[in-house]
């Protein structure tokens, strides 16, 4: 008998969602694991969380807010993904829309209620920009773009540490290294007491809604859809594959620069040190896009799941005594798990009968 992998044309969607549910299965059997190691009965620290987290208002005010740059940058990585262009860069994008849009707050305090809107816009534009780099380097000099972004990211968290603690360092502020407070007038309204940003939270979803319509209904989704498939077979039919990986690389950037005006104007009201503006959400949203499996709309719920996983970070530091931090063990076997499982996704494996021929002499 031999394995045989046969190519699988169009993958049906039960066969997805099973892949994804055993990985995340997987991953939960590790993490249970960790609570044994670190002398935690393992059903009575899931049932914590659980309660912790999804059990009360509180808890879920916690998750949705996690959630609102999940579901911005995983959108956006759904794109670049489809694109063939493995956007590892988000991170930074948050964080250089985050100070463009802190720019904007602090040094343009007369738009009154423009202000806002110019936030947006000059976070989407700066990471559109961060985004282009890379894509150009790409498209042009075949430059391996998993490593430009992964660089980039380093020099968006050097920039901000050099502004807070140089020429953007807040007067009023003594210890520590972060900004003066935003006028009022660039501060996103909250959700009653929680902190979760109406404005950030809305134009997450008006954004999955309409990617998930020009991917589907648009030729720009059309010649996407195409160059995800093949790019030779883009060129043969006339597709213009720089442009419109270009076009997607930028769009994808500067939906996680929406994601950074968001969290310095809807939380902190201040740019402050790269670790507190992001958690890493431009990392976990790479898991976000890969659950999501190419659709825009499904980012939306696996952008929630893993604003559980979040949420219960602070729920492990808190109630469980563990680093936050262990929710990365979680995260990273899901993504590893997910990578790993992609050639089942591609092809289906056949056992074949191997025909023994017998020697004539």
């Amino acid at each position: 008998m031999k394995i045989v992998l046969e190519p699988r044309p169009t993958p049906p969607i039960s066969w997805l969602l099973m892949l994804s549910a055993a990985s995340i299965f997987v991953a939960l059997l590790v993490l249970g694991v960790v609570f044994l190691v670190a002398g935690l009965n393992p059903f009575s620290a899931y049932a914590t969380l659980a309660s912790r987290t999804l059990g009360d208002w509180d808890g879920w005010s916690r998750v949705i807010q996690r959630a609102i740059p999940l579901v911005l940058i995983g959108v956006g990585l759904v794109l670049a993904f489809r694109a063939q262009f493995f956007n590892i860069g988000a991170e930074g994008q948050l964080l250089v829309g985050a100070v463009a849009g802190s720019a904007v707050a602090l040094f343009l305090p007369s738009l009154g209620f423009l202000t806002i809107p110019i936030m947006f816009l000059a976070g989407f534009i700066a990471g559109a920009i961060w985004g282009f780099i890379p894509a150009i380097l790409k498209l042009k000099l075949e430059v391996n773009e998993v490593i430009t972004t992964l660089m980039l990211n380093y020099v968006a968290a050097t920039l901000i540490e050099y502004l807070i603690t140089g020429p953007w360092k807040g007067q009023n502020q003594v210890g520590f290294s972060y900004t003066d407070d935003f006028p009022a007038a660039a501060r996103l309204p909250l959700l009653g007491s929680s902190y979760i940003h109406i404005p950030t939270l809305l134009l997450g979803l008006i954004l999955a809604v309409f990617v998930a319509v020009v991917l589907s209904r648009t030729r720009l989704g059309f010649r996407m859809r195409i160059l995800g498939e093949s790019i030779a077979t883009a060129r043969y039919v006339g597709i213009n594959a720089v442009s419109t990986t270009l076009w997607v690389v930028m769009f994808s950037a500067g939906a996680a620069g929406l994601a950074g005006v968001g969290e310095v104007a809807g939380i902190h009201g201040k740019l402050l040190e790269p670790g507190q503006i992001s958690l890493g959400y431009g990392y976990t949203a790479i898991i976000v896009a890969w659950l999501a499996r190419g659709s825009p709309i499904a980012a939306i719920f696996t952008a929630l799941f893993l604003g559980i996983s979040f949420a219960a970070g602070d729920v492990m530091k808190v109630s469980l005594q563990l680093p936050a931090n262990t929710t990365n063990i979680f995260n990273g076997t899901v993504l590893m798990l997910l990578i790993a499982t992609e050639p089942l996704v591609k092809f289906r494996v056949k056992l074949e009968q191997v025909k023994l021929v017998k020697d004539a002499r």
